[in-house]
């Protein structure tokens, strides 16, 4: 018989179940595995490490709360570190479109802990009552989704967006001498330096980091210790503060018990939060990838004012075509996060009663909203910004044609004077000093001093 096929009897209190005899889980999971054959989407690998570390942490609580002991603590620490580890993330086998509190998830947990600590121990471990102790599904899996967010956030996401942010402030600074016309309603407008545009991206990205930053206080308070609907039934009323203490010791990260317990498991109010952070930090990236689009945008039949790096041939017809593919790949990582938000935010809406029954899907939006906005800010900066290169040459040739030049001239001829000059320009097919050179509508001298874009920029800061 193909060992692929073979089974074992596994039960649980529904009765027996048939089991792959290579799977580490048991029943429950394979029940879940029959009922949710939904989609090809399973939790993320640092959603699993936060799994196992709470397992973990759990076990050693108990034990110092002598409610487990020493034997039984050690081996389901050492098996569930494993786990946090990624040794086992092939167990984990069950869909995002489960039971709404994602217990099927952490029964996944609790049966592969407990059987590979029976592997190798006579201790008789059983998921419920010794991995699962003081806990429920009701309060692990929020407190996963916000240890696994903050996790991200701290540790991967604000660190790209800084790098991002770096890169962009030294190429603000590398351009700052470069003059080139400023566009609003992306028609021409008074002149502008690269570098204060560029500058203008910089500030989007820092502000991102602030409002990411601000959600923290909330998404590190963690639900632990509520068990089943927040009042801590089967529990040491220590276990949530401890928790959180050993939790905060193995992240790096301050978590604290949740102040309110009801709050904690009815709603997910902080991850639609986070949530809306991620959708402004998209928007920003997308506002940012789309002006390099457009500036980069020629090269010889459109705005080329920069040029971004080559990284690839952009056509299998047009030899020689080059496009601006990291950017494109900036703006469909931003719909995707912008995407999400509305998953989540619909999520957190769906709160019922003492539960939210959506704790899946918002871990699976949350988690790759922030995994993905991370591994696209450092490609983002690293292959399209950091090679970035003004064309200078065209950046003046558009300042000296463009009919905006005029607006210099207002407060010294009039705006209705100013406006008749501008549409002649255009007209004519000339330049406004063209035009007010031919007119004699000022000393030549003042006519050099105020159509100098330099004057026109506003003093540095």
């Amino acid at each position: 018989m193909d060992n692929n096929k073979r089974t074992r009897t596994e039960h649980d209190s529904m009765g027996e179940m048939q089991v792959p005899e290579s799977a580490m889980y048991g029943a429950s999971t394979a029940r879940a595995i029959e009922n949710f054959p939904v989609s090809n989407l399973r939790f993320s690998r640092v959603f699993i490490k936060a799994l196992g570390h709470i397992k973990a942490t759990a076990a050693s609580v108990n034990q110092e709360l002598g409610k487990l002991d020493a034997t039984k603590a050690n081996h389901i620490h050492s098996a569930a570190n494993t786990v946090a580890e990624g040794n086992y993330d092939d167990q984990f086998v069950l869909d995002i479109f489960q039971t709404g509190s994602g217990t099927s998830t952490n029964m996944n947990a609790n049966e592969v802990i407990a059987y590979l600590c029976n592997q190798y121990s006579d201790a008789n471990i059983h998921p419920n009552d010794d991995v699962n102790m003081g806990q429920s599904s009701n309060d692990v899996i929020p407190t996963a989704i916000h240890i696994a967010a903050s996790d991200m956030l701290v540790h991967k996401l604000i660190p790209a967006l800084e790098h991002l942010h770096q890169v962009l402030s030294h190429k603000a600074n590398e351009t700052k001498h470069v003059i080139k016309i400023g566009r609003t309603h992306l028609m021409d407008a008074t002149p502008i330096t690269l570098g204060q545009e560029v500058s203008g991206w910089a500030r989007q990205v820092e502000l991102g980091i602030r409002r990411l930053e601000a959600c923290l206080p909330r998404i590190t308070e963690l639900a632990q210790g509520g068990t089943a609907v927040g009042t801590g039934l089967n529990t040491h009323p220590d276990f949530g503060r401890q928790m959180a203490a050993a939790l905060s010791e193995k992240y790096n990260i301050t978590f604290s018990e949740s102040l309110n317990h009801f709050e904690a498991q009815a709603a997910q109010d902080a991850a639609v939060e986070l949530s809306g952070a991620l959708k402004t930090v998209a928007v920003s990236l997308v506002k940012i990838a789309n002006d390099v689009r457009l500036l980069n945008m020629g090269p010889r039949c459109g705005v080329s004012e920069i040029s971004v790096p080559a990284v690839q041939p952009g056509s299998s017809i047009m030899p020689g075509k080059v496009n601006p593919v990291i950017a494109e790949s900036m703006a469909q990582v931003c719909a995707q996060v912008i995407g999400n938000d509305a998953a989540i935010t619909f999520g957190g809406a769906s709160g019922l009663l003492d539960l939210n029954v959506m704790l899946p899907v918002i871990a699976h939006n949350l988690l790759e909203s922030e995994y993905i906005l991370a591994n696209a800010s450092v490609m983002f900066a690293d292959k399209c910004i950091a090679g970035l290169q003004a064309n200078e040459d065209k950046c003046e040739q558009q300042i000296q044609w463009s009919m905006s030049m005029v607006t210099s001239l207002a407060p010294i001829i009039g705006y209705e004077k100013a406006s008749e000059v501008a549409k002649k320009a255009v007209k004519e097919g000339k330049t406004v000093r063209d035009i007010c050179t031919e007119e004699k509508l000022m000393p030549q001298h003042e006519l050099d001093q105020l159509l100098d874009p330099t004057t026109m920029l506003a003093p540095a800061k």
